[in-house]
């Protein structure tokens, strides 16, 4: 798939928890890229990315992916090797065989079995004191 393509692929997006056909933007297996990525709507990586990515939306790291970067994110949603600061404003999810190595900032994080975590956490509530919203893909 081509960088930064629209994916159609259920079979891609169904390996973690995000909606069926909404990833806007795709950074396919076998692509790499570094550099600044800022963008709206849902983004996933199955590449190699290094850089910054910021959003007030879905990042999607998949199985495949190698990440070194600073991310800020509304959620994060991690199934592949991240290395760098994550910090997001609703949640993030650490799948099966994730592997991140860094920090972690977000008022909460989901962590499955067989996730290799070596790093620091800071979990704080949201500023505005509401609860957080329902993680992606949950009503």
């Amino acid at each position: 798939m081509a960088l930064f393509e629209k994916s159609n692929s259920k079979s891609e997006e169904s390996a973690v928890s995000v909606k069926p056909g909404e990833v806007d933007s795709f950074l396919g297996k076998g692509s790499e890229f570094e550099g600044k990525l800022v963008f709206k709507g849902q983004v996933r990586i199955d590449g190699k990315y290094s850089g910054q990515i910021q959003t007030d939306e879905v990042l999607v790291i998949g199985p495949s992916a190698k990440v070194n970067a600073e991310i800020t994110a509304g959620s994060v949603i991690i199934s592949g090797q991240v290395e760098g600061i994550i910090r997001a404003s609703s949640v993030v999810e650490l799948h099966k065989n994730a592997k991140v190595k860094g920090t972690i900032e977000a008022p909460n994080v989901t962590m499955e079995r067989e996730v290799t975590f070596d790093g620091t956490m800071k979990m704080d509530s949201l500023s505005s004191g509401k609860a957080a919203p329902p993680a992606p893909g949950t009503k």
